[in-house]
């Protein structure tokens, strides 16, 4: 028997080819969902270093501070951020009200996380980066 992919793993820009920047992945998602990560793309950029850049990784949008930070995307039924399994291990307890695996955070496409808790996880992220590069390698 042969297995049938959900579409539900799968991005919704995927579908025309890999996108070259944010702007041009966010016009390719439907609404709500377009908004919806418009606002979180927003509260990550409040939230990250000056020297953050955008990008494209994996096809999705992330946002790149000496390595990248967190990803962020649309599918066909929820939105993910994708801050790394630490940071959702770190803050289980706030994230109670939404469903989450190892490294990801989904939330309906209508309803965005909220910004203050997207500033706590991207500035937890910036953190674990800045020690990580602060350690010296062992001689």
């Amino acid at each position: 028997m042969k297995k049938v992919k959900s579409g539900s793993h799968s991005s919704v820009a995927k579908a025309n080819g890999t996108p070259k920047n944010v702007d041009e992945y966010l016009a390719g998602i439907p609404e709500p969902a377009r908004s919806t990560l418009s606002k979180i793309r927003k509260a990550i950029r409040s939230a990250v270093p000056p020297e953050a850049t955008e990008t494209i990784s994996y096809r999705i949008p992330a946002f790149k501070y000496k390595g990248v930070l967190v990803w962020f995307a649309a599918f066909s039924n929820h939105c993910s951020l994708f801050p790394t399994a630490s940071v959702v291990e770190a803050f289980k307890n706030e994230l109670k009200g939404f469903r989450t695996s190892k490294g990801t955070i989904h939330f309906p496409t209508d309803k965005p996380l909220p910004t203050a808790l997207v500033k706590k996880l991207v500035k937890a992220r910036v953190s674990q980066i800045e020690s990580k590069k602060r350690r010296s390698p062992k001689s």
